[in-house]
């Protein structure tokens, strides 16, 4: 009975030992439709700037994998702070407002938000806003930029979309005169659409980067990661890949900084 105990224990023993590991993959949300940074190619694959990159630290963390959950850019802030999803990648602009209830790490894209037309529209810039209808991204900073000047660009309304995709959409159909939103992924979207362009740059001073819950240890590991991925270039060569140009050595994509902090 002993005897067979011990063979008992053995097999299982062995079993356990040639079982592999349970594997631990990072949890990241993300809007996808978001060109060029999170988006399906034709595929079907979630594909784009921050994928890769996001993808390239939890590989150079230790992770096995990247669980990417498709959520609206407005329940990004929400899903990280309840510990829904780990890190949040969508173009996300650091503010000092959202350090109030969130971490970042450092930036790692400098940006504009931007007024898209329709190129035979007769819009030039917000000057010819006056009683039109322009679309922004629910609670993104072209949202709140947008609101702050309704009244001093005469807008007749606000409509908040779930990603650039549908307001593109709508702006092509004529349901609304202008788009405002975050430059790169509208010109990226815009450049073989010549019905459409980007009208005016408006300048906000803008950096990208990654969220984490509020303090989260891993916003510490995920920021030094990203310093060794811009020593070693890697960040630089994806601007050249999904934007088809080298960054300038001045911008947040190439140099190394502090990870962003609330003002006392």
């Amino acid at each position: 009975m002993i005897g067979r105990r011990l063979f008992l224990a053995t097999v299982l023993a062995a079993g356990l030992a040639a079982s592999p590991a349970l594997a631990e993959t990072l949890t990241v949300g993300a809007n996808v439709g978001n060109v060029p940074w999170e988006f399906q190619d034709q595929s079907g694959e979630i594909t784009g700037f921050e994928v890769e990159l996001v993808k390239e630290v939890a590989k150079r963390l230790g992770y096995d994998g990247v669980d990417l959950q498709n959520i609206p850019f407005n329940g990004l802030f929400s899903a990280v702070q309840s510990g829904r999803i780990a890190v949040a990648v969508s173009s996300i602009t650091i503010t000092q407002k959202r350090l109030e209830s969130v971490s970042f790490a450092q930036p790692y894209y400098d940006s504009d938000q931007s007024l898209a037309a329709k190129a035979d529209s007769g819009i030039a810039s917000t000057a010819d806003l006056k009683g039109k209808t322009v679309g922004v991204d629910t609670g993104s900073t072209g949202d709140m930029y947008a609101t702050e000047r309704e009244k001093d660009w005469g807008l007749t309304e606000i409509r908040r979309y779930e990603g650039l995709n549908p307001a593109m959409l709508d702006l092509q159909a004529g349901r609304i005169d202008g788009y405002v939103s975050d430059i790169p992924a509208v010109a990226y979207y815009l450049k073989d659409k010549p019905t459409m362009k980007v009208v005016e740059r408006l300048k906000t001073g803008e950096q990208y980067s990654m969220m984490f819950a509020k303090d989260a240890e891993l916003a510490t590991k995920a920021n030094a990661v990203l310093d060794t991925l811009k020593d070693e270039g890697f960040i630089a060569k994806l601007h050249e890949k999904w934007f088809g140009t080298q960054p300038e050595a001045t911008t947040s994509t190439v140099e190394k900084l502090p990870m962003p902090t609330p003002k006392s």
